[in-house]
């Protein structure tokens, strides 16, 4: 039996070496999302190769690529040959993916539609296992001076204060704020109290000479826009 299974163990560790010598030899745009995740992984269990054990993983997540990407390390260790520290490098792998259109200048880019904003804010929110607040600090020519976070929360929502975004806006010389959260259930239809804290921060940044130009709900691959809908 002992036997058996070191034998086992030698063709997994053969077989795990596959993606890389594929990645090294014909580049890495020829794997498949299972090869790139078993590279990260760097082995699977005594029952599969790291390859399999990736495309389990994607199979449980619809081979969503994204759906996997919003699990969390305790989700990943439930995987059996997934420890804490393989854990650790999915979510950073693909912590690491989501910065890497962030290397442009933010300053740089400038507010022309709702699908603009949502395109920077989808970067941050569309992932996450919970709610978080984001503004776009935007000049007079809709380029956005800063990027700020509000307000982090649970799955059920945050609090938003007002008077933050508001001193961050004064700050900052605001003449415009874009402001988004995400709903982690996926949905985008606003809430009541969706739609209070868009009046209510409306009204606020209009006592500064400040408009809020949008708001905007981040859903799965999807965005709600009050000022598309005409409801700010």
């Amino acid at each position: 039996m002992e036997e058996n299974s070191k034998h086992i163990n030698i063709k997994a560790l053969a077989e795990d070496d596959r993606p890389r010598e594929k990645l090294l030899s014909l580049g890495r745009h020829t794997l498949s999302d299972a090869e790139l995740i078993a590279i990260v992984l760097g082995s699977g269990n005594r029952e599969e190769t790291a390859v399999q054990l990736a495309q389990r993983m994607l199979s449980d997540n619809q081979n969503n690529i994204n759906q996997l990407a919003k699990l969390s390390i305790g989700d990943y260790k439930r995987y059996k040959g997934v420890g804490v520290v393989k854990a650790i490098n999915i979510a950073a792998a693909f912590e690491l993916g989501r910065r890497r259109t962030d290397s442009n200048t933010i300053e740089k880019v400038k507010i022309t539609s709702s699908n603009t904003a949502y395109n920077l804010f989808q970067k941050r929110l569309s992932d996450l296992p919970h709610e978080e607040f984001w503004i776009l600090i935007l000049n007079r020519a809709n380029q956005v001076i800063k990027e700020e976070n509000i307000s982090k929360g649970g799955i059920s929502g945050t609090v938003v204060d007002v008077r933050l975004i508001c001193k961050s806006a004064i700050e900052n010389n605001a003449s415009g704020i874009v402001m988004a959260h995400n709903h982690p259930s996926g949905q985008i239809v606003p809430s009541e109290q969706d739609k209070q804290i868009t009046v209510k921060l409306k009204e606020a940044l209009k006592l500064f000479g400040i408009s809020l130009l949008d708001h905007i709900i981040i859903g799965d691959r999807k965005y709600y826009s009050f000022s598309d809908e005409g409801a700010i």
